[in-house]
């Protein structure tokens, strides 16, 4: 019987060996090294998943990071790496083991490959798989100001539209305009306007609109613009001056013409210097800010 058990025991042994040993090979074509201290971590064939995609031509990505963006960092395989932080006033963010590493002005592929190489240049893992999600994106604001109800500078993420910002703002007032403007720098530094046309968001007739905006921006709802009609129109008064809105349009919007009105219209507008001028209007032409309509009697 003691013999039996000796040779039962000899065999157990051999097999842990064959098994060791068969780990040890299996370790080193996954690419993985265990370093001493450290657990051995498992295989991780998973490429790094990110929130966004860094854009080609080293083009500035269109979500940097900033400080005080609040980010979750994952390493495959060693939970006890993980780590919530914010990323410091210098740009760093604070990774276990390594220290502070640079990450601000990157995006969150470009952040989480530049710690995957910290980790390796350290020699604390010989092929990190790194995972960088951005939970409070505080770097990342944008303006808003004018007809809004609740003007302020918003964070913003890299879905945010300019209509996810108004909403955020509270919705416009009922004294602006139909057209916003979105000002951005551009790579030179220029800055840049670009118009939003806000009556394709209720009319079919209009182009419907966005922009996914970025930090840095600003989004100005200017009041809207105005012309005055008088004389023989059905309701005489100051109206909303809609874009490319035509005099005969001005008219219409006046409640048309009375039963005693002429075709003489005239339109009085200020010139460059501010004097004032009055002359026939063509009933086709554009109406200006501030143009006073005047729709005469007829003489029969």
């Amino acid at each position: 019987m003691a013999i039996d058990r000796q040779k039962t025991g000899a065999r157990i042994a051999a097999k842990r060996a064959v098994i060791g040993t068969l780990q040890c090979l299996w370790f080193a074509s996954a690419g993985l090294s265990i370093m001493p201290g450290h657990a051995a971590p498992r295989r991780a064939d998973a490429p790094i998943v990110t929130e966004s995609v860094a854009p080609a031509g080293g083009s500035k990505p269109l979500m940097a990071l900033g400080a005080g963006d609040v980010i979750n960092m994952q390493v495959y395989g060693r939970p006890e790496l993980a780590t919530t932080v914010s990323i410091a006033e210098d740009g760093t963010l604070n990774a276990p083991l390594v220290g502070s590493v640079p990450v601000a002005g990157l995006s969150v592929t470009d952040a989480a490959n530049k710690v995957a190489s910290a980790y390796k240049k350290g020699q604390y893992l010989r092929n990190p798989q790194i995972t960088i999600l951005v939970t409070q994106a505080r770097s990342q604001l944008v303006s808003v100001f004018g007809e809004v109800r609740s003007p302020g500078r918003f964070a913003v993420d890299a879905s945010t539209t300019v209509f996810d910002l108004i909403a955020q703002a509270g919705g416009t007032t009922e004294r602006s305009s139909s057209l916003m403007y979105v000002i951005r720098a551009d790579a030179n530094g220029e800055i840049k306007r670009r118009a939003i046309d806000l009556r394709g968001l209720h009319n079919d007739g209009y182009q419907l609109q966005s922009l996914a905006l970025q930090g840095g921006d600003s989004v100005f709802v200017p009041p809207a613009e105005h012309y005055y009609i008088y004389g023989e129109v059905n309701t005489p008064s100051m109206y909303r001056l809609e874009p490319n809105m035509t005099v005969l349009q001005a008219i219409s919007r006046g409640g048309g013409l009375t039963k005693v009105a002429s075709k003489r219209v005239q339109i009085k507008r200020r010139d460059s210097s501010g004097q004032l001028l009055t002359r026939n209007a063509d009933l086709n032409e554009t109406v200006q800010p501030d143009d006073v309509i005047y729709v005469k009697e007829s003489l029969f």
